[in-house]
């Protein structure tokens, strides 16, 4: 029997139907169903383990569910068979369904019909309102105990989205969407959606429903991975699930329907509805009878199928394994604030084999004596850094897995069973999962979730990331050992994503794992926030200088991955992504495809855009005195205003949990969308200041730099060796230098570049001539290559500062001719210094060897 739902209460004794208060039966004190996270919750965590039911034919009133003793009978059989939801698809039920279903502790998923509507207002006839018919029907069921969620429709079909419009379509839903919440506030909403029309875009509902018929497993599980970033944050269900016994035989059904469920529910799916609960089926007029998909006949009797649906439910979400231990490290410094949410959590987790150590990095205030409380395994070091305190758990685990959780987190209670068996089926080296900023935090919590520059994974398909974010990461403890650990030098930041780089430069993989989710405190004050992006970019200036290669040539991360996060400030681009239909509309699949964002776009979602804000500025001052200058005026504004346009169309969705009254909710939105835009605003420019302090890139000491000209040598040498390896000889040289070194793309006619600041560096090309018997000409060549930056500040500098002096400004010709020659010298002196470190490297490496 599910623990979440109490036993059912027997049906003898009540005959015919009986109003609820007339029962004499205790009704179940629950509370009523919310979201929590990719799972839904009432009085703790709950699987919705559900059936369709219905349609049924109607009585002479159009009554589809009148039979109440059919009804009462009906649900006692499903709490016995261990269903605790029950799915009505088509027509909104009449109360009294709602209390036999409370009886017999089962829940209610009510739907509201919506798709029949849509013609209505394609037609736009004015003898129906849907939004008045939707009020009627909520009505009926809004705050009774035994209602989980209301869903506004059911697969509005693919051709009528496409003749109408996925914009409108998307509309219609969101202004329904809100007529129900206005009658039931607290009632969940969702929209029953399928493949045919996945393209639409309902960012307002509680949570995601598909139906999905696949009759292979692996189309199955990878279907739902697909579906499970679509959703996001949000829970996830299948409400319909099922195979046809006419046509494939009852023992085929049932074995189908094992493997269905078993699979979406290891998917991390909040729920599934089995379709249906009877053969009994009626639509359009008509009994349906050229179709079996019940686990029930028409009579009622069961099938093999109930038995099978009815084991897998109980064994949801996994069956016994055998699970690999795993050590749960929980780093922490001056953490007293939120740890003791951590321990809580770790408590509560239900996995057969871990163990929890906390290694605490020299706190100063209460962390210990918090964490002397609970059963976990303590050590004590001094203030060393992130990466040290991680080392220190990684040499103390017993686990084959590490599984790093930050002390602002807590996990969900089945975080490490979706980790371990995502271990257990797969080869990868190290598994993530989503980040969920808990309720309850504050406003500025709620603004910050919604902000950039919080915890994100990036993946490269639906189920392998590129990076997983350090405060839900697990690895293989071999693969850790083998690459040495965590890089002590980050100390606040950046190690999780050097340890993704290197674990895959080894050619190992990261998985992902959508229902791996642990909740994850926000920082609950700007200052904290400025705080913790500065110290990000900080991070970022360190990964820079380590792995120059993974940023493109405006200094930014590229990731070739996906990006996954709530507080993504969006480019100018307004141009949408287009549908794939399939010829005339008939695609099974129907997909929303992004399209790639221009570098024009994207340019004011750059750090660095920042820095031509305060120059425009400058120039327009200078524009007092000569003329020309104030045409930098409305560039100023252009500039000024781009970043603020784009933050406040990346919080146009922003979700903050409601905590005034209704008459105050327009109100404060607008007030924490405002700061959330601002939130948006300030992000780059904390990177930015991170950045400047910890510099991106590593300029050798004790080099004096040479005249930056192109220079080339050969050498010959008795002692052959494959090109790629001196390559290799001189980068690892260039390094121990202290050099920030790139290596040359698949495209790029150099080989090594030496980057010694933001305006100058030197590119080498080699090449290796064989004559045979081991001896070898070698070639090399450098040459100083000026930044598209730098020589365009100083180009620029100089035209403007040649036109003033000509046009009568001598003074404003002084001020930017001296801002073109410091730009052009500390250009040179970067191409110099960094040509001289190549011509060292060279020397020793590629002539030295011979």
């Amino acid at each position: 029997m599910d623990p979440m739902v109490a036993p059912a209460v027997p049906s003898v004794g009540v005959p015919r139907w009986t109003p609820l208060a007339q029962t004499g039966l205790a009704p179940f004190g629950r509370p009523r169903a919310s979201v929590g996270g990719k799972f839904l919750t009432s009085d703790r965590k709950m699987y919705i383990r559900g059936v369709t039911y219905g349609a049924f034919r109607p009585d002479a009133d159009g009554n589809e569910y009148y039979d109440l003793d059919t009804i009462d009978r009906d649900f006692a059989q499903m709490a016995a068979n261990n269903i605790n939801t029950v799915r009505i698809p088509h027509t909104t039920p009449p109360r009294s369904l709602l209390d036999a279903a409370h009886r017999h502790g089962l829940w209610v998923m009510v739907g509201l019909s919506a798709e029949q509507y849509l013609g209505f207002v394609i037609d736009k006839r004015r003898d129906f309102d849907p939004e008045r018919e939707l009020r009627e029907r909520v009505r009926r069921c809004a705050g009774h105990p035994a209602l989980l969620a209301y869903s506004l429709g059911n697969e509005i079909q693919a051709h009528v989205a496409r003749w109408y419009g996925h914009r409108r379509v998307e509309r219609y839903l969101e202004r329904l969407y809100h007529v129900v919440k206005k009658e039931d506030p607290e009632g969940l909403v969702t929209y029953v959606n399928y493949p045919s029309t996945e393209y639409l875009e309902l960012p307002f509902l509680d949570f995601l429903c598909y139906n999905v018929y696949l009759e292979r497993h692996a189309d199955l599980k990878a279907y739902i991975a697909r579906l499970q970033n679509i959703a996001a944050d949000r829970p996830l269900m299948l409400t319909e699930i099922g195979l046809d016994a006419l046509r494939n035989g009852e023992a085929p059904q049932a074995r189908s329907l094992d493997w269905q469920i078993r699979t979406a529910f290891a998917g991390g799916c909040a729920g599934v509805f089995v379709f249906s609960w009877t053969d009994e089926w009626h639509r359009a007029g008509a009994q349906v009878d050229d179709w079996a998909f019940g686990i029930t006949d028409c009579e009622r009797r069961p099938k093999p199928a109930l038995a099978a649906v009815r084991k897998a439910f109980i064994e949801a979400p996994f069956r016994d394994l055998s699970w690999p231990r795993i050590s749960v490290v929980v780093c922490t410094y001056n953490g007293s604030r939120t740890i003791r949410d951590s321990l809580e959590g770790l408590e509560k987790v239900d996995y057969p084999n871990f163990e929890t150590i906390v290694v605490d990095d020299g706190s100063t205030d209460h962390t210990a004596d918090i964490v002397g409380e609970y059963d976990v395994r303590l050590i004590r070091t001094e203030n060393r850094g992130l990466s040290n305190a991680r080392n220190e758990g990684l040499a103390a685990a017993t686990g084959e897995i590490i599984a790093y959780l930050d002390d602002d987190a807590y996990p969900d209670p089945h975080w490490l069973k979706y980790l371990g068996a995502t271990f257990a089926a797969t080869s990868h080296a190290g598994v993530g999962g989503p980040n969920i900023a808990p309720s309850g935090g504050g406003q500025i919590a709620d603004c910050v979730a919604n902000a950039p520059g919080g915890p994100i994974h990036v993946l490269i398909s639906d189920r392998e990331a590129e990076h997983i974010p350090g405060c839900n990461m697990a690895f293989r403890k071999t693969c850790l050992e083998a690459i040495g650990g965590f890089d002590p030098q980050f100390r606040v930041a950046g190690d999780d994503v050097d340890m993704c780089w290197r674990l895959q430069e080894r050619g190992w993989t990261l998985g992902f794992h959508s229902a791996a989710m642990v909740w994850h405190h926000r920082r609950n004050s700007v200052r904290a926030y400025w705080k913790q992006q500065r110290g990000y970019g900080m991070a970022e200036g360190l990964l820079k200088r380590k792995w120059p290669e993974k940023y493109n040539g405006t200094g930014q991360l590229s990731w070739a991955g996906r990006i996954y996060s709530r507080g993504l400030t969006r480019s100018l681009d307004f141009r949408r992504g287009r549908i794939y239909h399939g010829t005339w509309g008939a695609a099974p699949f129907q997909r929303l495809y992004q399209r790639g964002t221009s570098t024009l776009y994207s340019l004011p979602l750059i750090p660095e855009w920042y820095l031509a804000i305060p120059l425009l500025a400058a120039l327009a001052v200078l524009g007092l005195l000569w003329k020309p200058l104030l045409l930098a005026v409305p560039l100023l504004v252009v500039a000024t205003l781009a970043p603020m346009v784009q933050a406040w169309m990346s919080t146009s969705q922003a979700c903050f949990p409601s905590a005034f009254s209704a008459r105050r909710q327009q109100l404060r939105r607008f007030a924490l969308r405002l700061l959330t835009a601002l939130l948006h605003v300030l992000h780059p420019v904390a990177r930015l200041r991170g950045r400047l302090l910890a510099g991106s890139c590593a300029v050798p000491r004790g080099i004096r730099p040479c005249f930056p000209r192109s220079r080339a040598l050969a050498q010959w040498t008795e002692r052959g060796e494959a090109p790629d390896e001196r390559l290799r000889r001189v980068e690892q040289a260039l390094r121990f230098q202290g050099a920030t070194v790139r290596r040359g793309s698949a495209w790029d006619p150099w080989d090594l570049e030496v980057v010694c600041g933001a305006l100058g560096a030197a590119r080498l090309i080699v090449a290796v001539e064989d004559h045979g018997a081991g001896n070898q000409l070698v070639r090399s060549r450098w040459w100083p290559s000026v930044s598209a930056t730098g020589l365009t500040a100083t180009i620029g500098f100089g035209a403007l500062a040649v036109a003033a002096g000509f046009d009568g400004g001598p003074f404003v010709a002084e001020i930017l001719g001296t801002a073109a020659a410091l730009v052009g010298l500390r250009a040179v002196c970067q191409c110099g210094v960094a040509a001289a470190v190549i011509k060292r490297a060279v020397g020793e490496q590629l002539l030295g060897a011979q």
